[in-house]
């Protein structure tokens, strides 16, 4: 069977997001004109006088600070944001996009190598094994709104300030997705091969790099995806309770001190853009790495 050209996939794919993106538009400016109304008869219009459902309409997607701010209105600061202040300006999101991510990254990073060599040392170790998978699930139940504050006083204490909390809070939620993907994809590969290695006089580590670790790679990489967008929810959520001045999870909070609704939700979906960038950028690797090995 013949491979789709570019435009069938872009007429398969791209035409079922396009009409998810025109409903998602479609309900977002319903629940503005809901949610905007009474604030706009109580601020902008005249209720004495009357007025029309057109004036109404036009009041609630002008207002100044929307309670549920209109699609353009956010497509507006985005484009100011962007156009009207340099990169290194506090007012310019790709500015806090860069904070955030290098946060996110370097967690990502630590994340993922904590979660490799736990995944190696459990799977080479039945005590191991059960002494810590508890406690690495059991890790997880603890929220992280409740970790933060806590690993930024002790960090603050060590004298580490900066990205490093940031980046230990990000890797707190990378670990735990990696480690346990990686235990059952280094777990995967059937007894007969395992032995046909044994048979060959092979260690334990030339049974790990010959066989488990490739055998894990289709665990490795979906759990990266989840791990670096948990990443980058720890280091936005790192950001709240330091009072930092740059990063998108402190735009979130100087938003929501002074009322900034559309500054809110502009930094609410860079992040969801950021994330997104980051999953395919992962994505983009995980292809690499399973076409050089004929996975693709």
């Amino acid at each position: 069977m013949a491979k789709p050209t570019w435009a069938q996939r872009i007429w398969q794919q791209g035409v079922p997001v396009a009409v998810v993106l025109l409903g998602v538009l479609l309900a977002w400016y319903l629940a503005a004109w809901g949610m905007n109304a009474q604030g706009a008869i109580e601020r902008v219009l005249d209720a004495d006088a009357g007025y029309t459902w057109q004036e109404l309409f036009t009041a609630t997607m002008t207002m100044e600070r929307p309670l549920v701010p209109a699609p353009h209105q956010v497509a507006m600061d985005f484009y100011s944001s962007l156009t009207e202040w340099p990169l290194d300006h506090p007012r310019n999101l790709l500015f806090h996009v860069a904070v955030t991510g290098q946060s996110t990254l370097i967690g990502f990073l630590m994340g993922s190598a904590l979660g490799l060599l736990l995944s190696v040392l459990i799977v080479h170790s039945r005590t191991l094994d059960r002494a810590l998978m508890p406690w690495i699930v059991a890790s997880q139940t603890v929220p992280v709104l409740a970790i933060a504050p806590i690993v930024l006083v002790i960090l603050g204490s060590l004298g580490f300030s900066g990205v490093a909390p940031k980046a230990v809070i990000a890797m707190y939620l990378c670990f735990f997705p990696v480690t346990v993907a990686m235990v059952a994809g280094l777990r995967s590969p059937q007894k007969m091969e395992l032995e046909m290695l044994h048979t060959y006089a092979a260690t334990r580590w030339q049974t790990l790099w010959l066989l488990r670790l490739p055998a894990a790679l289709p665990f490795l990489f979906p759990a990266l995806r989840v791990g670096v967008a948990a990443g980058l929810v720890g280091a936005m959520v790192a950001e709240l309770p330091t009072g930092a001045q740059a990063g998108l999870g402190a735009k979130l909070l100087t938003g929501s001190y002074y009322g900034q609704t559309v500054q809110i939700w502009s930094a609410l979906l860079m992040s969801a853009a950021l994330g997104l960038a980051l999953s395919a950028c992962v994505l983009l690797l995980e292809r690499l790495s399973l076409r050089h090995r004929g996975g693709l």
